[in-house]
This record gives structure tokens, sequence and C-alpha cells, in this order.
């Protein structure tokens, strides 16, 4: 669970580096209070599951043996690579954190014909397995005078992992837990992960001091950075939908408190099942219980109140997908005029709450309270 305790960059007085990472890209922003967040520098560039697939493919392609090394990233373009290496019938092996890549049981991974050893065979190709690099992206950005903050804040979306249980209901139980605690989205930004959470433990190890969110609700707080949503939000409730590369996260929100939830794969998704699956949750008649059945999804959960507050009608769309919803009606969020930095944002606005929860500790009522958005 979230340590609130543990120090942490304040965004108000201090600039940080935030990078949102998805299966297709990583948006990146340096945010320096002292800009006009417009004037803040950003990027957004491919994935490292892309940048790291694309290595291994070529090695495949030269017939090389590959030996990963690294960290546990996200799988997607990366896990792919290395599975159709496999299947051409050439060596790979990997450290074991490297290896949770492919897949958290490495009896599995084994199974696959991946050894298991903590240095590289003689003439393979090392691959560095990581979901953030920020030694090449210091590098890029040095001949433009730009250093990086050392404070860093990451979103992730983590499946999980607890032996003798499926990913997708790992993902499905951290979903329901987001309202368990009362839906407080405070409690969604992280110093210490829920141990589960491998890639996000994983990306701790790698960076002490680092805060994550699940990017969901970093995408969920990043159009709070839109004025019309911020407001739709306080007054009478909203529902956000971020239509992802991979997936599709959407949420039920007033003020600062998640009354309901959805995530579905985006590869799933048509025009009509966003509009039915919003129609759902804004009327509360969501079967939560059969949504892994219906659809290709995580899950969706609802707060047992929300038929007393609700419904939400305002209904606002973000994410590289976005066009899939685009004949709905919905409003297109742009925080701060871009929405490819929707995540980012949400970071930066994730940790300005972290650091007030640290500085003054739970107030009551505080879930009801509308959020200040980053940069507003």
């Amino acid at each position: 669970m979230n340590d609130a305790h543990s120090p942490t960059v304040d965004p108000r007085t201090e600039p940080m580096l935030a990078i949102d990472v998805g299966a297709g890209t990583q948006d990146i922003l340096l945010f320096d209070p002292r800009q006009e967040p417009e004037n803040c520098l950003k990027l957004v560039l491919p994935s490292q599951t892309r940048v790291v697939g694309s290595r291994v493919r070529a090695a495949t392609a030269a017939d090389q043996a590959i030996h990963l090394t690294g960290a546990t990233m996200g799988g997607g373009a990366s896990s792919d690579a290395m599975k159709a290496h496999l299947a051409a019938g050439l060596p790979l092996s990997a450290t074991e954190e490297a290896a949770r890549t492919i897949h958290n049981d490495l009896a599995r991974v084994r199974a696959l014909g991946v050894e298991i050893r903590p240095d590289p065979p003689p003439d393979a190709v090392v691959i560095e397995a990581a979901d953030i690099n920020l030694e090449m992206l210091g590098a890029a950005l040095a001949p433009f005078g730009v250093e990086l903050p050392t404070r860093v804040a990451v979103a992730v979306q983590d499946h999980g992992y607890l032996p003798g249980a499926g990913n997708n209901e790992v993902r499905f139980d951290y979903l329901q837990g987001l309202l368990a605690g009362g839906g407080d989205l405070r409690q969604m930004v992280y110093t210490n992960p829920p141990a589960e959470m491998t890639r996000m433990a994983s990306l701790c190890r790698q960076h002490p001091g680092i805060v994550l969110m699940d990017t969901g609700a970093a995408a969920v707080l990043g159009a709070l950075a839109d004025p019309v949503v911020a407001a739709a939000a306080e007054t009478e409730g909203a529902i956000l939908v971020n239509v992802g590369n991979m997936h599709t996260f959407a949420t039920l929100l007033h003020g600062r408190r998640l009354y309901g939830l959805f995530e579905h794969h985006t590869g799933g998704i048509t025009p009509a099942i966003v509009a039915s699956l919003v129609d759902g949750l804004r009327d509360g008649t969501l079967d939560t219980a059969r949504f892994r059945e219906r659809f290709d999804g995580h899950g969706a959960a609802l707060a047992p109140d929300y038929r007393e507050t609700g419904p939400f009608t305002f209904v606002t769309v973000t994410g590289p997908n976005r066009r899939l919803a685009r004949g709905l009606g919905y409003h297109e969020a742009a925080p701060h005029g871009d929405m490819m930095l929707a995540g980012a944002w949400g970071l930066v606005t994730g940790v300005r709450l972290l650091a007030e929860q640290a500085s003054h500790g739970p107030a009551h009522g505080a879930a009801n309270r509308p959020i200040e958005a980053a940069g507003g």
C-alpha cells in the first residue's frame, strides 16, 4: 500500500520527471513549477517494450543467442519477440529478474526453453530489459542543455502475480481494491507498491525513491487538468474513459473519490461496446460479476453507495485510441492542450497528493474534496 510517510518531492516547488509507460509509447514530461505548464518539456517516444522487442528481433534475424538482463518489465512487444526467438530455435538465457518479463512463474519460463542464469553465455548478445532508461533519455537531452530532474514518477500497467492465481485475477483483485479502501485517489500513488505488483516492485529496486502509479489511475488524474473535466468531476461527478493502446480504463469520479470502474482490452473494443459499458457504469447496472465472462477485460467494480450519489452523466475520453469513442458525443480531454500527456500530468498531480498526505495526514472528508490539477 501507499507509504505516505516516505519523503517525496512537492511538485508545487520542485521539478520532477514524469514518465507514463504504455504499450505503444512512453509519454515523458519534465515538469518545472517555474514554467507555464505548456512550456514544460515533453516527449512521446516508443515504449521500452517496443525498443527491447526491436533489439530481440534484430538478434533473431542475425541468428544470435540472446542473454536478457536488467529488470522485470512490461511484456507485449518485448515478450512476444522473445517467444518468437525461441520458436526460431535460437538460444535465450536470462537472469531471474529479467526472465519474469516473459512470465512471473519461472517454471513456465524454463518450460519455454529459457535458461535462467546470472551471467551471459559466450557469444550471446546482451539485451537489458527495463521499463524506463534514464541514462539513454539523459544522453538524448544533453545536447540541448537539458538535465533530468532527480525526482522521478512513473506509471505502468501491472497485472501482478500471486502463485496459483491467473494474472487477470490478480489484476481484477487490484482494481476492486481501489474501491474497497474508500476510493480515495491518494491511495493510488505509491512509494511502496502492493507486494503482488511485480513490475512496480522491480522499478523500486532499480530506482530507489521512485513514485509509482497505475497507468489507468494516472490517466484519470491527468484528465482533471482539463478545466471542463475538473469542473464536472467536482460538481456533478464524471465518467472518465482512457482508451489506451492495449487497455481501456474507465472510472466514475466525484471530487477525488472513485465510485466505479471497468478495464477492457482495447483490441476487443468497438464504439458500440464503449457506449454500452459507459451506459452501464453511469446507470450502476454494469454486471460486474459476469464482466470477464461477457467482455475481453480484467473486470469491473461499483461502490455500493453509487446509486445514492449518481448517476454521473458527464463523460470525457482520452487516450491514443479515443477515436473509437469519437462519434459518441463525449468530451475529449486535453490537459494543458496535450492529450498524450494525460498520464504524465496525472503523475504530477498524484505526487502532489502524496506530498499533501505526508505533510498533513489523512483529513476528514478528504475523499470528497476536489483535486487541484497539476499546473493549475
